[in-house]
């Protein structure tokens, strides 16, 4: 069979950026948009045989209206198609609260044909698949409140609760891997984080705690495919093996921790004991830039700052740390930066300013305890005098003078 696999959309995923004056919707919003279009256009022309979706449509567990209705045309297509398609519940995905709906409620609630949403661990058989000859155990995310309840766990009980959820999905997915038809490709999907597995900056925007599956579970040799989601850096965890244990990332860029990796979706063409993986990646998503500059003197700094920058910036999200001396803050010329950074989508200029380290007195000693001449010293070792070009024992005669005059004859 040919499956479709990605993960983590996040469609309003709206932390940079303007609207659009003609649709209403986050610039943004329509990147992550605009690669959801490239996976559900590839899906159709590649006619393939399944989609599953890992987990996490948006950011938010009770997404807006709008962002649902454009999350919703896209799956329709998918149904339109015929394809028959796998939506795994995520963190992001859960309902917020006991007894209320979670994200992608509705295309269950209406029993969208070809569409079924996984929101429990569950063993699909071919006649719970549309026909489709395979088998897949579905794995979404199991919220830590749900499992204390189900195993009448305190709260002060951590540690134990994983530890029970964990032994009580391994014995739960063997117990389903055994009784298997061998016949059949078998495919496991989870939402979660897998032992081993590399983390990007994404933890800035995960909910609630982790659900860490064994290696050696999602690594069982009698596993054909495993569809993760979760983590948004693109990686097989089982590189070279079998099964290939695929994080497809997330399908567009969430922030700067995600600058350097490229974004995509899988095709996979799975027998039983086999699986040929293609990582298809997804063209024109928005690059993110982050440069560092460190400020040393005070000479040309707009233009120091100006050449940290790469030449084309053109429709990108660029951020510019820069370190510097505070006495230096006031020559920094935000404004010329700016606009010399126009043509980018947004700039982030963020100062760092730095803290000179405080000299710490000796054992005993206390402010009041030093004289005029000995605190005027510790001063000038505060500001690293020595390294800025200040004659610090001219000053300190200086002062010594300037003192013994003040001084009264006794």
């Amino acid at each position: 069979m040919k499956l479709l696999h990605f993960a983590d959309a996040h469609i309003d995923m709206a932390n940079y950026g303007r609207h659009d004056p003609e649709t209403g919707l986050p610039l943004r919003v329509l990147d992550f948009l605009k690669s959801l279009d490239t996976i559900v256009d590839a899906a159709v022309s590649e006619k393939v045989d399944m989609v599953i979706f890992a987990g996490d449509a948006y950011k938010d567990r009770s997404p807006a209206p709008t962002f649902q209705r454009e999350w919703g045309k896209r799956i329709i297509r998918l149904s339109q198609a015929k394809i028959p398609t796998l939506l795994l519940v995520g963190n992001h995905d859960l309902s917020p609260a006991a007894g209320r709906a979670h994200a992608i409620q509705e295309f269950d609630t209406l029993q969208v044909p070809f569409v079924k949403v996984l929101q429990k661990p569950e063993f699909l058989t071919p006649d719970a698949l549309w026909d489709v000859p395979v088998q897949v155990i579905a794995m979404p995310w199991i919220s830590r409140s749900a499992l204390m309840a189900n195993l009448e766990l305190s709260a002060t009980d951590t540690s134990e609760v994983f530890s029970g959820l964990e032994s009580r999905i391994s014995n739960l997915i063997e117990e389903w891997i055994a009784g298997a038809d061998k016949n059949l490709p078998l495919i496991l999907t989870a939402h979660a984080s897998v032992e081993g597995a590399m983390f990007g900056a994404e933890r800035m925007v995960m909910l609630g705690s982790d659900l860490v599956l064994p290696t050696a579970l999602v690594k069982d040799q009698r596993l054909d495919y495993v569809a993760m989601g979760h983590i948004h850096k693109p990686q097989d965890v089982n590189e070279g093996s079998h099964p290939p244990v695929i994080y497809p990332g997330s399908i567009e860029r969430v922030d700067f921790g995600e600058a350097k990796d490229d974004k995509f979706y899988i095709i996979a063409e799975v027998t039983r004991g086999d699986a040929k993986v293609e990582w298809k990646k997804i063209e024109g998503t928005r690059p993110f830039i982050e440069r560092r500059a460190t400020l040393r003197s005070s000479e040309n700094v707009t233009e120091v700052l100006k050449d940290a920058l790469p030449r084309d910036v053109s429709n990108a999200i660029v951020k510019l740390v820069v370190e510097y001396p505070r006495e230096l803050d006031t020559l920094i010329d935000e404004s010329a930066l700016r606009k010399h950074a126009e043509a980018a989508f947004e700039f982030h200029l963020v100062k760092r300013p730095q803290i000179e380290s405080r000299v710490r007195l000796s054992e005993g000693e206390t402010i009041s305890s030093l004289s005029p001449l000995e605190l005027l010293d510790t001063y000038w070792k505060t500001m690293h005098a020595e390294n800025r070009d200040i004659d610090v024992d001219s000053l300190q005669k200086l002062a010594r003078e300037i003192i013994s005059e003040e001084e009264p004859d006794i």
